[in-house]
């Protein structure tokens, strides 16, 4: 029981972190200045990129975005590693029941930057942009890739807070972290390319950017009491007998 419970565990986790990678890009940070970073790496003007959208620039568009998301990834990914080997490295090191003790830091930690994250408190050396920036960027897809380690290697006042509750996960699940990341970085992704192919669909979300953060910081707020208290394991009972209720239902 231990086994599958810890399965399902891990399956919060997931779903959460890519909740946690389409939040970061639908942020106020993000989605709005998205056409221009397009442009940038792309060289094609925002005018053209909304109002020409014939097979050439489209393939254009998206083997430039799967670039830059590669140079995203490289960087997310090595510090979620390095997170979770920390927080291996820190359960080893010390005696006692630290998992728990990671655990409840990681739900503080991720309170605090739900909190911000909505708006309802400011921190202000977390309001500063922080990103590596190219006066001219390097030509072609390498030139992009390395536009995508900067962009992931800097810090926003959207990206950073959340990004950085997904290394506290990581780190309090050292088993587990690596896979956290890599949701994370599908969550990011995928809504990066579905975007880019409809590019003229991000007006209209746009508009709404805010209320997404808003939701998406009562869920942070949600993920950091359950660690904190511990409620992680009867959560997980709960939807375990939930499902065999309905499996046996179907069963009979």
């Amino acid at each position: 029981m231990g086994g599958i419970e810890t399965d399902t565990m891990l399956v919060i986790g997931i779903f959460w972190a890519l909740g946690a990678g389409a939040l970061s890009f639908l942020s106020p940070c993000v989605l709005p200045i998205f056409p221009a970073y397009l442009s940038y790496i792309t060289g094609i003007s925002v005018k053209e990129l909304k109002e020409n959208q014939d097979v050439k620039i489209r393939k254009k568009l998206l083997s430039h975005s799967v670039f830059f998301l590669l140079g995203v990834s490289l960087v997310f990914l090595s510090l979620g590693i390095g997170a979770s080997f920390l927080g291996q490295f820190i359960q080893t090191l010390l005696i006692g029941n630290t998992g728990l003790f990671i655990q409840r830091l990681a739900g503080i930690f991720i309170i605090s930057m739900g909190l911000f994250v909505g708006g309802w408190i400011n921190v202000t050396a977390l309001m500063k942009e922080r990103r590596f920036q190219f006066a001219k960027k390097p030509v072609g897809y390498l030139g992009t890739f390395f536009v995508g380690t900067g962009f992931a290697a800097g810090w926003t006042p959207c990206i950073g807070p959340i990004f950085a509750s997904i290394l506290f996960l990581a780190a309090s699940n050292p088993g587990q972290g690596s896979i956290y990341t890599v949701m994370y970085v599908v969550g990011f992704g995928l809504p990066f390319l579905l975007l880019t192919f409809f590019l003229g669909s991000t007006k209209w979300i746009t508009r709404y950017s805010q209320i997404i953060m808003k939701i998406g910081a009562v869920m942070m707020i949600i993920m950091g009491l359950i660690l904190f208290t511990g409620q992680m394991p009867r959560i997980t009972e709960f939807l375990l007998k939930l499902v065999e209720g309905t499996w046996f239902e179907k069963l009979g």
